[in-house]
C-alpha cells in the first residue's frame, strides 16, 4: 500500500501542482486541496482500473455525462491504438485535456500525465 500512498502523493504534488497555488487565506487553500485529493485519487483509481483491464467498460470509472463532456470536448482521432469507448480510451481524453499530444512514440498516458494542468494563480472566491 506504500506504493500506492507515494503515487497519490506524486499525482497531488506533480499533476496537479498543488505547492504552485497561490491563495492568500488557509480556507482557499483547504477548498483547494480538498479539491485536488478528489481529483488525484480518482485519476490514481481510473489509471490503475484502466491498466488492469484496457478493454474496461467506461462506466466502471466514469459517469455518463462525463464521458458526453469527454465526447464533447476532446475529439475521437488520435486516441492511439485504443478501442473505441472502452475506459482507456476516455483515459486519453481526459489526458489530451491536461497537454498529453498521444503521439506514437508516448508511452500511454499515467497517474502524472492524466491530470489536466492547472492554473497556477486560481483563486476561488
Amino acid at each position: 500500500m506504500r506504493w500506492k500512498i507515494e503515487v497519490f502523493h506524486k499525482v497531488l504534488k506533480s499533476g496537479c501542482r498543488a505547492e504552485d497555488a497561490k491563495l492568500r487565506t488557509a480556507d482557499r487553500l483547504a477548498n483547494l486541496l480538498a479539491l485536488f485529493c478528489i481529483v488525484s485519487w480518482r485519476v490514481l483509481w481510473m489509471t490503475m482500473i484502466a491498466r488492469a483491464e484496457p478493454d474496461a467498460d467506461p462506466s466502471t470509472a466514469l459517469t455518463p455525462s462525463e464521458t458526453a463532456i469527454l465526447d464533447r470536448l476532446v475529439p475521437d482521432a488520435g486516441n492511439r491504438g485504443t478501442g473505441p469507448h472502452t475506459l482507456q480510451f476516455y483515459i486519453t481524453k481526459l489526458a489530451r485535456l491536461g497537454g498529453y499530444l498521444a503521439r506514437n512514440s508516448y508511452p500511454p498516458p499515467g497517474n502524472t500525465e492524466v491530470v489536466p494542468v492547472w492554473r497556477t494563480d486560481w483563486r476561488l472566491r
